[in-house]
């Protein structure tokens, strides 16, 4: 049985259990070693493509339903002072996969995006699975998106 690419809206549920969604949606976490899902965090290398120097960098990731971000660090150590970026919910616009290939990526049926109201994240994942969970637990976040609400 194959499973919706995503779940398309934002989720609003407070408190909502993040992994009980994840699994819910018909992913498979103990079958995906790539990321970490908790009751309100997620978390995993993802590698992200540069702003100015449009390279790809592997960066370890962090969302989190409580705190309202998706902050990004150099590593997995998650120390202040290795943060690299970070995206408020209500910034996030859309989550979806890169089907344009509007980037060069390493490997573009990995690529998704992250649109906010300011910029585009484009980002690779290391498994179709990763990417796929990445996607929907971003999505749950994502209150900027505002198109059928």
């Amino acid at each position: 049985m194959t499973r919706p690419l995503t779940r398309y809206l934002p989720v609003r549920e407070t408190p909502l259990d993040l992994r009980q969604f994840v699994e819910a949606a018909g992913h498979n976490l103990a079958q995906c070693s790539h990321v970490e899902v908790t009751s309100s965090t997620c978390h995993g290398y993802l590698s992200k493509m540069g702003r100015k120097l449009r390279t790809w960098n592997r960066r370890w990731f962090v969302f989190d339903r409580f705190r309202h971000r998706l902050d990004y660090y150099a590593d997995k150590l998650e120390s202040r002072a290795s943060a690299r970026g970070s995206l408020s919910f209500q910034s996030i616009q859309d989550v979806f996969v890169d089907h344009r290939q509007t980037v060069r990526s390493p490997n573009p049926t990995l690529t998704f995006c992250v649109k906010t109201s300011d910029r585009t994240l484009y980002l690779m994942a290391p498994s179709p699975e990763a990417m796929r969970i990445w996607i929907d637990v971003i999505f749950t976040g994502a209150e900027g998106y505002q198109q059928f609400l």
